[in-house]
C-alpha cells in the first residue's frame, strides 16, 4: 500500500475500552496513511497495547462520556497539513483512501497555482451497518455526511457540547466514497451507551431552561418513530429497520425522562429549601 501512503493527513481516532475494535480500524487507518493519532480516554482493557503493537502513536485523554474533547485534542496534536477523523467502529476502504488522496493532491496543486483557500473540509457519506448484518439505506441514516476531513489551519474548534459541529473556517466539499460505520453490534451496550449520552443530553436542555411534561414523552417517541419509520421509509430495510426506528424514538424519549427527573428534583430541592 506504500503508494497510497499520504504524508499530508494525519487520521485520529479516540478510544474508550474499544479492544473488539480498535485493531481493524487502525489496520484500516493504514490504507491511507501511516500517521495514525490514537486518542485514548483511560480504557481499561487492552485497547492501548493493540495500539502500540500496530505502531500507531497514542495519546491518554481524561474520560469523557462523549468524543468531541477528545476530537480537539486529537487535531491539536496532528503535524500534517490535513486531518482525518474516524470512529474506533468505523472503517477506512481502499476507494475512501484513494479518492481522500486524490482530492488533497488536487487541492494542493490549485492552492500553489491560484494561492487562494478553497475547500477547507470535507463532508463525507457514511454506511451505517446494524450489528453487521444490514446497511440502513433508508430511515435517514443514507447518506449521513459527517464532516470528517479537515485542514489543520483552518480548523478553529470543536465546542465541548455532545453532537456537536467543528468550527472550520472556508469552504465545505463533498466526497463520494464513504465510510463504514459498524454500530450497534451489541444490544446491551448499544442501551448502555444510549443511557449514558441521552443524559448528557437531558443535561443541556436542563441548563436552557426546556420545560418537559408527561405528554411530551408521547409525543417525542410518536413524532421520533414517524420520522424514522414513515417518513424516511425506515420499514424499507425490514426488522432491522422497524427495530431501529423503534430504538431511535426510544432514545429520544429516554433524554425528556431524564430532563423530567431532572426537573422534578430541582422543584423538590426549591420546596426542601422553603421549609428550612
Amino acid at each position: 500500500m506504500a503508494d497510497k501512503m499520504n504524508e499530508n493527513i494525519s487520521v485520529v481516532i479516540h478510544t474508550r475500552n474499544e479492544r473488539e475494535n480498535i485493531g481493524q480500524c487502525v489496520k484500516s487507518a493504514q490504507l491511507l496513511t501511516k500517521e495514525i493519532i490514537v486518542v485514548d480516554m483511560e480504557s481499561k482493557d487492552s485497547t492501548k497495547e493493540i495500539v502500540k503493537h500496530l505502531g500507531a502513536k497514542i495519546y491518554t485523554f481524561p474520560k469523557r462520556g462523549y468524543v468531541e474533547p477528545a476530537r480537539k485534542f486529537g487535531i491539536e496534536k496532528a503535524r500534517t497539513d490535513w486531518v482525518f477523523i474516524l470512529d474506533a467502529d468505523e472503517r477506512m476502504t481502499e476507494e475512501l483512501a484513494e479518492e481522500l488522496a486524490e482530492e488533497i493532491k488536487s487541492v494542493i496543486i490549485s492552492y500553489n497555482r491560484l494561492k487562494s483557500v478553497g475547500i477547507s473540509h470535507y463532508k463525507i457519506p457514511r454506511k451505517n451497518i446494524f450489528g453487521r448484518l444490514k446497511w440502513l439505506k433508508y430511515g435517514g441514516w443514507w447518506p449521513d455526511y459527517q464532516i470528517r476531513l479537515i485542514k489543520k489551519e483552518a480548523f478553529v474548534d470543536w465546542p465541548k457540547e455532545i453532537h456537536s459541529t467543528p468550527k472550520i473556517k472556508g469552504k465545505c466539499g463533498f466526497l463520494k466514497n464513504p465510510i463504514l460505520h459498524y454500530f450497534h453490534g451489541d444490544l446491551k451496550k448499544m442501551v448502555e451507551k444510549t443511557t449514558v449520552f441521552e443524559d448528557i443530553e437531558s443535561d443541556l436542555l436542563f441548563k436552557a431552561c426546556r420545560t418537559v411534561n408527561v405528554f411530551t414523552f408521547f409525543k417525542k417517541f410518536l413524532g421520533e418513530l414517524h420520522r424514522r419509520l414513515i417518513k424516511n421509509l425506515g420499514f424499507l430495510d425490514g426488522d432491522i429497520g422497524i427495530i431501529e426506528s423503534t430504538y431511535q424514538a426510544f432514545s429520544k424519549t429516554i433524554t425528556h425522562i431524564f430532563l423530567y427527573e431532572k426537573q422534578v428534583k430541582l422543584v423538590e430541592k426549591k420546596i426542601k429549601s422553603r421549609s428550612l
